[in-house]
């Protein structure tokens, strides 16, 4: 990492609780100013409930990444933010399962009517300094086309393999097509020292930003060095079997280009992964140690105790040795 007169700006695209916010996890101990855009597709669990019931964007990828910036000192307060309620009677089913976090995001909205203010007073009251943005200033939908060419749609039938065998995903689609994107995003996006995307899901975190127009653009134009960060393990029907040419390919496929410079890898598969998460490890192909398109760096990044994540703190020290 390069000695820096001024904080240096990251921006991470993507999310979920075991992906971006992963990553910012271990950014956070760094002086850098990050940013976060992560997609307003999401549609199941507690923000899919409350995106229903009040119309309002879904609030639990925005929560996560707040969670997870909120400094070590302080991770009672990220547990609390991340608190699940119990339930499933018909006394207390309306509050089980949704996330404080969202309930608080959910409350400061229908308060303010604005979501942007509901993430700086939420980001404010956990001691937050970051740009957690969503990717779109709507709720999108999504949809997919299987390898066998049927149309599924919603994020939680995609998410949650919803749908009939055989399973597998070839491409993925946004409705609106063109969706409204708060200048913030692109301004961010085109002023970055380095943008990430990864890890994450592919077809329900990763692609589902890349592909919005504006911000596919903004990627394109930006100088930025550009990270893809692949996933140490493969999730059951979403990406079964892929390999990271895989990846490569699907990401090829839906931009017309492979816009990343460099890509990180996991290359520790010898944790166990248990049986009961039908996880499998993303291999490597030797043939990409040898292309000219982009730099391959191969590390043990797997988190020992959870071997379908990465490892916070090694995945954000790779990181930073690329500034």
């Amino acid at each position: 990492m390069k000695n820096m007169a001024k904080k240096l700006k990251i921006v991470c695209l993507g999310g979920g609780s075991g992906g971006t916010s992963t990553l910012l996890r271990g950014l956070k101990d760094y002086p850098t100013h990050l940013t976060s855009i992560t997609s307003m597709a999401d549609d199941g669990g507690s923000s899919g409930r409350l995106r229903k019931a009040y119309g309002i964007m879904p609030p639990g990828n925005l929560v996560s990444c707040i969670a997870s910036l909120i400094p070590d000192k302080d991770s009672e307060l990220s547990d609390l933010l991340m608190y699940r309620f119990p339930g499933n009677s018909r006394e207390n089913k309306s509050l089980g399962g949704h996330k404080l976090g969202n309930l608080i995001m959910l409350a400061e909205i229908l308060r303010t009517k604005d979501i942007y203010k509901a993430l700086a007073v939420t980001q404010q009251m956990f001691g937050v300094d970051a740009d957690i943005l969503p990717a779109t200033d709507e709720r999108t939908h999504l949809s997919a086309i299987t390898v066998d060419g049927r149309r599924i749609h919603t994020e939680t039938t995609l998410d949650l393999a919803l749908y009939a065998e055989p399973y597998g995903l070839k491409k993925i689609y946004i409705t609106p097509k063109k969706p409204k994107v708060n200048p913030k995003v692109i301004s961010n996006i085109l002023a970055a020292d380095l943008i990430i995307s990864g890890p994450g899901d592919l077809y329900t975190n990763q692609l589902p930003v890349l592909v919005i127009p504006q911000i596919k653009q903004a990627l394109l134009e930006s100088k930025a060095k550009k990270i893809f960060i692949a996933n140490v393990a493969n999730k059951p029907f979403e990406t079964k079997h892929y390999t990271l040419k895989n990846y490569i390919e699907a990401i090829y496929d839906h931009l017309q280009i492979f816009p990343f410079d460099t890509i990180i890898a996991n290359n520790n598969l010898q944790y166990k992964i248990p049986k009961k998460y039908r996880y499998s490890y993303v291999k490597v192909e030797s043939e990409l140690r040898k292309n000219n398109s982009f730099r391959l760096i191969e590390e043990d990044l797997v988190e020992s105790t959870f071997p379908i994540h990465h490892n916070a703190k090694r995945l954000a020290k790779v990181v930073m040795k690329e500034l």
